[in-house]
């Protein structure tokens, strides 16, 4: 049977703050627990005035500290920003807190050039993507080899358990680092508009099982699938929701011309050029938008395609109670 999980952006709809934002991502995923899901990851993104998830690893302790059993997850740690031995730290005092409950998700999105620049500002070149994954493993299992840089260094609290280690890929390259490097793979329908999206996907998750070795993070290959989704108990009222998400999806000077989430009436009564319509139709293919037994249906058909363990679900909807009856709609279709 297919697990379930949950990824929130602490969105900050129309008429509230981040405050409450931040304090529904709590709520959201003491309901996820209630219901069954297997995991609850929050996302990373800077210079976005709509999402208040800038920091998954704090939002992290805190809805670990609110919950008993899901697994909490970052979805991801932007690795473009970052050192390895801060992401190992990091997630070390998470585990140490926490174990067997913590998952690292990671991603390679350097963001728009403007945060790119305020979060590297001391750095003087760019590291390998795969070779800063390489070396998170290696600072959270205590085998850096002998002549790298930094041998001699220890990721403190020295703990003898792990976090369960994920990347997020939209791509077969990445699929193949996945699987070198033993880790889980999450594939996201949801990065960028294409027509063959669903056959990237189909091949990288292929490529990621024939090609998967086992690691001290995961002894065996799981393929989770990520798709944007609007969802009600009716078609109309799904699609509806999916309007809203329509004009999140055009981006707006780089997602800060929105200052809070949009409601089905901004939606419906902005301004949309011809292009922005042309841009609409091109992202529903990012989406999984509908009544709740059109949606089931969908995702069913994704993870019979891609051969899926395991559902990533974006309810990127307007209002936090349209939110969290998606996630129950959900939990009672895949039960």
């Amino acid at each position: 049977m297919v697990k379930l999980g949950i990824l929130d952006y602490a969105q900050i709809d129309e008429g509230s703050s981040s405050k409450e934002a931040l304090n529904n991502t709590i709520k959201l995923a003491q309901y996820c627990e209630s219901l069954g899901y297997e995991r609850f990851w929050v996302a990373e993104h800077h210079n976005v005035p709509a999402f208040a998830s800038s920091s998954p690893e704090l939002l992290m302790m805190k809805l670990l500290a609110h919950t008993e059993k899901i697994r909490i997850g970052s979805g991801g740690v932007m690795l473009p920003h970052y050192a390895p031995l801060k992401v190992a730290e990091n997630f070390r005092i998470l585990e140490a807190y926490y174990p067997h409950r913590v998952d690292l998700g990671m991603g390679n999105s350097r963001g728009t050039s403007q945060v790119y620049a305020a979060l590297n500002e001391d750095k003087s070149f760019k590291q390998n993507y795969e070779q800063k994954i390489v070396d998170i493993q290696a600072f959270l299992t205590d085998s850096l080899d002998q002549d790298h840089a930094q041998h001699g260094i220890a990721a403190n609290p020295v703990i003898e358990h792990r976090p369960q280690m994920w990347l997020l890929s939209s791509s077969v390259k990445s699929a193949r680092i996945a699987a070198r490097l033993g880790l889980g793979y999450c594939f996201g329908v949801f990065p960028y508009a294409s027509k063959d999206r669903l056959q990237v996907g189909i091949e990288a998750c292929q490529v990621y099982r024939d090609e998967f070795k086992p690691s001290a993070f995961m002894t065996e290959p799981i393929v989770s699938v990520a798709p944007f989704l609007a969802v009600a108990e009716t078609e109309d009222e799904g699609l509806a929701f999916a309007e809203a998400l329509d004009l999140w999806l055009l981006g707006l000077d780089n997602f800060s011309e929105l200052k809070q989430f949009p409601s089905i009436e901004t939606a419906r009564h902005f301004n949309y050029s011809d292009t922005d319509r042309q841009a609409i139709t091109r992202n529903r293919i990012r989406s999984v938008v509908g009544g709740i037994e059109s949606v089931t249906a969908q995702l069913k058909s994704y993870v019979n395609q891609l051969q899926a363990d395991e559902l990533l679900l974006v309810p990127l909807m307007p209002g936090f109670n349209n939110r969290k009856k998606a996630i129950e709609l959900l939990a009672e279709a895949f039960k």
